[in-house]
């Protein structure tokens, strides 16, 4: 399983042909996002119409709840990265998942990920 983030889903869902191809590839039962992930998604939407198409395509991908784990680990990586990284609250629980679940992440925005140094991160649609 492999957890995708909001950059690359954004791709998905504007229908840029890498990111088609990767969903294709690894299908939607393959693929993971968190509930911050799917809030950030839902947050971009302009209208109700555009709501319901985000709703439409997340089916079939899995939904990793936020545990206890998961907000622990979170919080350690905000008190140890944010002042020298300045790493937001989304992406402290976007990481978190990805270790506590031994997910390889797929961003486009390395630069929020890069310095977690046990966490597996790609930009890549391979």
């Amino acid at each position: 399983m492999i957890l995708v983030d909001t950059s690359f889903l954004i791709d998905y869902f504007r229908k840029q042909e890498p990111a088609l191809f990767f969903v294709k590839k690894y299908r939607k039962e393959h693929l993971a996002i968190n509930t911050v992930i799917a809030m950030e998604l839902y947050q971009g939407a302009r209208n109700k119409a555009e709501l319901t198409k985000i709703q439409s395509e997340l089916a079939g991908i899995y939904m990793l709840p936020i545990n206890d784990s998961i907000a622990d680990l979170a919080l350690q990586l905000s008190q140890k990265y944010a002042l020298s990284h300045h790493i937001g609250l989304s992406d402290t629980f976007i990481a978190a998942t990805a270790l506590i679940y031994d997910l390889e992440l797929k961003t486009l925005n390395l630069k929020d990920f890069h310095f977690i140094p046990s966490l597996r991160v790609s930009n890549s649609f391979d």
